[in-house]
């Protein structure tokens, strides 16, 4: 199990941000069944600690997403053309993003979005490093809030990119909704590449969300530390469990905190009581076939212009362009 107090301190987050999340936390426990937001994973302790689910032998998506970028890279530059900004939506340590830029025609601008802050800016760091030509222009925000892009100095077409299957966190509801959005921020003639996972036996998928090494418990158990850091907050982690399964009826995976005793919290001053057995539901992860994605792109205003896969089936990314 990993040891949470080895990981590093996060910075101070400006008042504003620490309200917002302190309101989010309070309503969404307030519900039935209590929940709280997955994007709220990602301060650094958290980032550093997906960054090592990636790399775990079980969880499959992010080097079969490699896979399938190394193979088609070049495609997508061609249709990219010359020029073009590169928009990634919940950037983290910006990684799958060299495979694009390294078969892009001199990629004008790179346009990272992120909640955390010092991770994404520690990437940037490395990857200005890396493509001095390549103006780097991050945006930390919480992309699900983002009205609007910053200015963009770049000739040619915007391309955003989503991969990781952070699309499955949504549900298709919520999905269609950010497709759509996102289309509205990148513009008419815009291309979009996004990864999802694919649905797959149930064995593989609980394997992959619960890894033996308890990396992915430790990274569930975090918003729990965070919320202790950042609010004040009393939880006691040795009270929750990690739980991760998938439910086939819903076709999704869900992540949740297990309360292993009746027990009460206190948040900024506010009392949560926990029931034995009472979860707080942390995240879900959709796995979809290929024509229910392209459905669901279509409806939020995209068609779909490429659709790879690995050769077991597992995982696919779709290449999409705004009408």
């Amino acid at each position: 199990m990993t040891d949470l107090s080895t990981l590093p301190r996060p910075q101070a987050r400006p008042a504003d941000a620490v309200a917002g999340f302190c309101a989010d936390v309070l309503a969404g426990l307030a519900g039935r069944p209590k929940a709280i937001s997955p994007k709220y994973f990602y301060d650094e302790a958290g980032s550093r600690l997906f960054d090592r689910i990636c790399r775990l032998p079980e969880y499959y998506p992010t080097r079969t997403e490699l896979e399938i970028l190394s193979a088609h890279a070049g495609d997508i530059g061609a249709f990219a053309g010359a020029g073009a900004a590169l928009v990634e939506f919940g950037s983290g340590s910006s990684e799958k993003v060299r495979l694009l830029l390294d078969a892009m025609q001199a990629p004008a601008a790179y346009v990272p979005i992120d909640i955390s802050g010092p991770h994404m800016r520690a990437a940037i760091a490395r990857l200005a490093r890396a493509y001095p030509a390549v103006a780097m222009q991050p945006v930390e925000a919480d992309f699900t809030r983002l009205a609007a892009l910053p200015p963009i100095g770049a000739p040619g077409r915007k391309v955003g990119f989503f991969p990781g299957s952070t699309i499955g966190n949504f549900t298709p509801e919520a999905a269609a909704g950010f497709l759509a959005g996102a289309g509205a921020m990148l513009g008419a003639g815009a291309a979009f590449v996004v990864g999802f996972d694919l649905a797959k036996d149930a064995e593989i998928l609980d394997a992959a969300y619960n890894d033996n090494q308890g990396v992915t418990a430790a990274f569930n158990l975090n918003l729990l530390a965070r919320i202790n850091r950042e609010l004040g907050a009393d939880f006691d982690l040795a009270g929750f469990r990690h739980r991760a399964f998938y439910d086939p009826a819903a076709g999704r995976v869900e992540m949740h905190l297990e309360s292993l005793a009746a027990q009460t919290v206190r948040i900024a001053g506010t009392p949560i009581a926990f029931a034995r057995g009472e979860t707080i539901h942390t995240e879900n992860s959709y796995k979809y076939a290929p024509a229910a994605f392209a459905e669901l792109a279509r409806g939020a205003g995209w068609r779909e212009r490429a659709l790879w896969t690995d050769a077991r089936g597992w995982f696919a990314v779709a290449l999409l362009e705004r009408g």
